[in-house]
Formats: C-alpha cells, structure tokens, sequence
C-alpha cells in the first residue's frame, strides 16, 4: 500500500492545517500504541520535542493518545532529535516521537518517530499505522489504560553520551568556539557539552520564545555566525538547525563550511588514523569536489538519494559509517544511531585538535565545484518536475555540460518548493543554466 501521510521523514506540515491538526495528532499516536501493542504488550514510548510553540498542543494530544491505546509514556521535554533516539535505545523503549519541523519556520511541525533500534521506521510499521488510521478509534479499558511521567533527567543523560563520544580524557581547552542553537532544541544541550569539555563557549540564538525558532538563525541562516566568529575572534562557529540533527561551521576568517566539507574532515582524518571502515556516502546534492577529495585518499564514495534515511540504508547495506548531506546532516554509525549535529561537530574538533590544524586548513583538500542550488516556490512541484518542457529543456543542458557538470531538479520532501541544482566547472555557465530553469519552472507553473 502506498503511504498516504508518511514523507522521508516522518509528518510535516503548517499548524492548524491538515495533518498537523490536534485531531488527526490524536488519532496517529492512538495507531501508533496499537501497532506497538500487538500481542497484548504494554509498550512504553518517548515524546520529545523542539522549542516550537505549537509543541505543547502536539505533545499533550500524542500523549492522549498513546496512553489510550494502552501505551506508556515518558515525556522528555524540548530535546535534539538525535537526544530522543538516543534515550530511546538508553531506555529501552519501544519507540521514540519526535515533535519538529526541524529547520522549517515556527508555524510549521511534524511527528517523526525511532524504533526501539534507533533508526528510523521501517515502511512496513508505517503503512500499518496509516491502515489503523483508517479504522474507528477503540479505546482501552480503564485499568488496561497507560501512564504518563517526564523524565527530568533526560537532558544530563544525553549531555554524558556525547562527550562519551570522543575519547575519554579529551579536552577542548583553548578552542574559543561561537555557538549557534537557533533558538531551537539543542539551547540546553550543547552548551553543555562543549563547556564541560573545557572549551570557552560564546552563546548566540539559545533564547526560544515558541516562535524565533530558525528566524534568520541557525544552520540555515549562518551569516549572522559568520559575523560573530569575526568580531569574538574566535576559532570557529557552529550553528544547529532547530532540531540538532544538522549543523554548518565557520572558520576563524568567518567562511561558511558546509557539511560536505565537514565530512570530508572527518574521513581526511579517519583515514590517517586507520579509523575509516568502508567508504563514504554521500547524496545526489553531494559536491563533486567531495567525490574527486575522497577519491585521492582511496575512500570510496555512492551516492543516494536526498534524505538521511536514505544515506543511512545504504551505509547499513555497505557495512560503512560515514556519511550525510551539503546541507549538514551528518551520520557516524559508529558512534550513534541517526544524524546528530552535537556529535558530529565533536568528530571535526577531535580532527582539529589531534591534527594540531585550524578548520580552514583541516578542509582545505576540498576543492568544491560551482554548484548552485536554487530553491523555487511552487504549489505543485511534483507536476511540475515532470513537466515535459522542463524535463525537455533540462536534456539539452545535460547534453550541453556532458561528463563537465550535472543538474538534477526534484520536488523537496518536507516543504512546496522546486528543487534546482546545477553543477560544473564554469561558474558563470552554471549560474546562467540554473536561472533558465528556475524561469522555465516559474512559466509552466504560472
């Protein structure tokens, strides 16, 4: 059956409209705890959530539901995602709920969920619970009823694994490190970690109000960082998206490094002290300059399609580690389960530090191609990308760039927008192509 609600990663959608509606909410925790409680078992749950105001209403009507099916919940308040798959391995649980629209605007949200394992669901236990939100809600019984209880040390235990991620003995001393939370759900946290480690942190965007989460801050929005990092003069700077599951860095000389360049760092490294397992996997956004990189080291490199779930199905078919997207998730198997800014940020100051480099020098292998990335409002961009005169136009540039470029256009997951990426060796020819597409793209539309 094909999944009607389920994207590539979790729900999404604008508050108040449908699916992220309390109703609807109510109804798919309700299917969730019976998918989970087939056979008569009593599972027990995690709910978290980002800074988002409209994370109140979601997490009191999930936990309705949950505990109506005979669920029982624990509440972990505003945590990373990667925090809640993290817990959920740490405590047992059956699953983990995710509230957050991660680096989308305040008024957007989502529910996306982790298995016992960590991982994201298998689409087998998503399209059962799609076919149990087709069935009339049947309620448990008073005394077959869950519970519901916070767990007030959720924060402490997931500050502890990541700092258990890097070598015991570790010290940060002497970075001078600006901190970029987004005003989202890593504000507790990663100061935190990155203290305790003993570097010197300079905080920024780590106020939430319920509504500045992502507001011209964070890893999608990093200029204001690259600033900061300037006028404290300090090492570098490190900005989360609203979630914790991406990040971006910024050098000492305020220049943008992305997360190809981030995983690059970590492999450049890895491979220099014989920790690399396997190769890389990167996606079809991934530079071409990462691939030519990885391949002078001998580190293999494939490419997946867009989205972390993605990435990490095959890195689990390759018995690989390592690998993530530009945008900044990045995944390190070998440390935890999912993509986890925290973590992966720690990996590239352990490169830093052991490399006795600054950011700038530690990437600097990394020649990236010109690449632009155009991001176009339309309503139906899945007609839109499939559109005979784009896909038309687009085969004439292809034709055009031959084995010196690539361009792939697709419809984002999570938001409606048209996604256009162009990439070559002539920066100007790149520009030019990406403006005739988005333009073609706009006429069709219109």
């Amino acid at each position: 059956m094909g999944r009607r609600y389920f994207g590539t990663d979790g729900i999404r959608g604008k508050v108040g409209h449908a699916p992220i509606t309390p109703d609807f909410c109510l109804r798919l925790s309700w299917a969730v705890g019976r998918v989970f409680a087939q056979g008569g078992h009593r599972p027990h749950i995690l709910i978290g959530k980002d800074t988002r105001i409209s994370g109140y209403m979601l997490e009191s009507v999930m936990q309705s539901g949950l505990v109506s099916a005979g669920a029982d919940v624990s509440l972990l308040g505003p945590m990373p995602t990667p925090a809640i798959a993290y817990l959920t391995r740490a405590f047992s649980a059956e699953a983990g709920i995710v509230i957050s629209a991660s680096h989308n605007p305040y008024d957007d949200n989502g529910i996306k969920f982790f298995d016992a394992a960590g991982n994201k669901l298998s689409d087998d236990v998503e399209e059962q619970i799609e076919a149990l939100l087709e069935e009339p809600m049947a309620f448990e019984s008073s005394e077959r009823l869950g519970r519901a209880a916070r767990i007030e040390d959720a924060a402490g235990r997931y500050v502890e694994f990541c700092k258990s991620c890097v070598v015991r003995g570790t010290s940060l001393r002497g970075f001078r490190i600006v901190l970029d939370c987004a005003h989202g759900a890593t504000y507790q946290v990663a100061p935190k970690v990155f203290t305790e480690l003993g570097a010197q942190v300079i905080l920024t965007h780590a106020d939430p109000d319920g509504f500045n989460i992502n507001d011209h801050c964070g890893s999608t929005y990093p200029k204001v960082l690259q600033q900061r990092v300037i006028e404290e003069e300090a090492d570098l700077g490190i900005a989360f998206d609203g979630d914790g599951d991406r990040l971006v860095m910024v050098d000492a000389a305020g220049r943008l490094i992305d997360g190809d360049q981030l995983i690059f760092a970590i492999a450049q490294y890895r491979k220099s002290k014989e920790l690399m397992q396997g190769g890389v996997v990167g996606t079809v956004m991934s530079n071409l300059g990462l691939e030519r990189a990885l391949g002078q080291l001998s580190i293999p490199f494939i490419r997946a399609s867009v989205g972390d779930r993605y990435v990490l199905s095959h890195l689990h078919q390759n018995g690989w580690t390592l690998g993530g997207e530009p945008s900044g998730h990045i995944l390190t198997l070998d440390l935890t389960s999912t993509g986890d800014a925290i973590v992966a940020a720690l990996q590239v100051l352990v490169a830093m530090q052991n490399s006795d480099k600054p950011l700038a020098d530690l990437v600097s292998g990394m020649a990236k191609a010109p690449q632009i990335l155009r991001n176009v409002p339309i309503d139906a961009p899945q007609a839109i990308s499939g559109h005979q005169e784009l896909v038309r136009q687009i085969a004439l540039f292809e034709e055009r760039l031959g084995q010196r470029g690539r361009i792939l256009v697709r419809p984002s997951g999570t938001e409606p927008l048209l996604r256009i990426m162009v990439e070559g060796e002539d920066e100007s020819e790149v520009v030019s192509i990406a403006d005739a597409l988005v333009d073609r793209a706009l006429a069709i539309s219109a």
